[in-house]
């Protein structure tokens, strides 16, 4: 086989986790291919890329593109208009997009419009919410991929719905998982909830920076539901940068305790002791499906319903007084059986290059 390039683009947290161990099993079957990572920058506060590189064992970027923040317009434009000086400098032979952020939808676009042929990683997630960024980019990226890899028979069943060629999906499972599996052992031991000196099973871990959330009303109202559930268990919040800027007096809230970010380990860390999870984060509803722990959503819809169907998640909607739901699940014993779903074992990153390599042998 020649020599192959392949071009990894990631631009925001989650797309490191995703993005991880499909780089590390692609350069264990390619050690002759070129293998180059694009961060775009679109989360490029050190606490939310740079620990999680590290943390990750992702190579470092060969190139840094400081997209920064701005609105979809000018955080999409930028990726592009960066992107495109790469991809045009050194054609690849295929390049690898994760999730559905702006830097996904930038990537997918300048990669089609040169020829570039891409795979999309997390395929077929659909919200049916046509009001959210995310899923207008998922739909647009999906269009264009040479190959969907999806991680649930869900997610295969929507592209097909969209008449997407079944020769082009491929079911491979949630590589997320493959990032969270190999992991396991050290976020484990870690014993961050000791270290902050809480029980396991005896708090409530929280994650919210969605607009929805953050950006308007919705957020006091939140705040002082989180604050009587922190009269009666301990409630841990590790505060997004979006979400930092925008809390305009912690003091409000004082049984609440307010973290700085915290890397990849020490999160998963608290996440597997936690009594219970409130997110509106999609990767969390799946890392709590995989630990087995109480996920509580707060938001109207979720593009992973297998989480609720088979797993630990509950949609609230965006009703802040449902948070006082949460309480009730804190050390009482699940009331459905969960499920950890197919393919979510921790090889989906073999599964994935099993079909690359096959893909590059046949040109």
């Amino acid at each position: 086989m020649a020599k192959r390039r392949l071009l990894y683009v990631v631009g925001a947290r989650p797309n490191f986790v995703k993005m991880a161990p499909v780089v590390a099993e692609l350069r264990r079957r390619l050690p002759n291919a070129e293998h180059v990572v694009v961060h775009t920058g679109q989360h490029y506060d050190p606490e939310l890329s740079e620990l999680f590189i590290d943390q990750l064992g992702l190579p470092q970027p060969a190139h840094r593109l400081d997209i920064g923040s701005g609105s979809h317009a000018e955080q999409t434009a930028r990726a592009m208009e960066r992107l495109e000086r790469v991809v045009v400098a050194d054609t690849p032979d295929l390049a690898f997009v994760p999730g559905d952020v702006n830097s996904t939808l930038a990537a997918a676009l300048v990669l089609v419009k040169l020829g570039v042929p891409y795979a999309h990683i997390e395929s077929g997630l659909r919200s049916f919410d046509r009001s959210m960024a995310e899923e207008v980019n998922r739909i647009v990226t999906d269009e264009f991929a040479e190959y969907l890899f999806a991680h649930s028979e869900e997610a295969v069943e929507n592209l097909l719905r969209e008449g997407i060629d079944r020769k082009r999906i491929h079911l491979v499972g949630n590589t997320m998982i493959d990032t969270l599996s190999r992991l396991e052992p050290l976020f484990r031991g870690l014993d961050f909830a000791g270290q902050l000196e809480l029980q396991p099973r005896e708090f409530v871990l929280v994650t919210l920076h969605r607009p929805s959330l953050v950006d308007g009303a919705l957020l006091e109202p939140v705040l002082e539901q989180l604050q009587e559930v922190a009269k009666r268990v301990p409630v841990v919040f590790p505060v997004h940068p979006r979400t930092r800027d925008r809390i305009a007096a912690a003091e409000r809230y004082p049984d609440v305790r307010f973290l700085a970010p915290l890397g990849y380990l020490e999160f998963l860390s608290l996440e597997a002791d936690a009594g219970a999870v409130l997110t509106d984060s999609g990767g969390i509803q799946e890392e709590t499906t995989f630990l087995g722990v109480p996920c509580f959503t707060l938001r109207t819809v979720t593009e992973r319903p297998v989480t609720t169907r088979l797993g630990t998640n509950v949609v609230l909607g965006l009703d802040p007084t449902r948070i006082s739901e949460i309480v009730d699940s804190i050390g009482a014993p699940a009331e459905r059986r969960h499920e950890v779903p197919p393919l979510w074992d921790g090889h989906a990153s073999e599964r994935i290059a099993d079909v690359v390599v096959r893909g590059l042998l046949r040109e």
